[in-house]
């Protein structure tokens, strides 16, 4: 939702949601819906840095399920 408001704002030239904000987001949880939100909305799509850090976070909670699955498994 926050990645459609963006879009938004940066299209009327608005104030706009903060990176941190959206990659804040993605961290507590988020990632995978920000990746479905990037390819609705196409948005920030081709900032490289962003991209970077939302590809870290998505690996990270990826990992970290997978500890914790087969800490609960063993």
């Amino acid at each position: 939702m926050l990645f459609g408001f963006d879009k938004q704002n940066a299209e009327a030239g608005r104030w706009r949601i903060a990176e941190s904000t959206l990659l804040g987001m993605s961290l507590i949880g988020g990632s995978l819906g920000a990746y479905a939100a990037r390819a609705v909305f196409r948005h920030k799509t081709r900032k490289m840095p962003f991209s970077r850090s939302l590809h870290q976070i998505a690996v990270g909670q990826g990992l970290t399920a997978m500890i914790t699955a087969g800490w609960l498994l063993g």
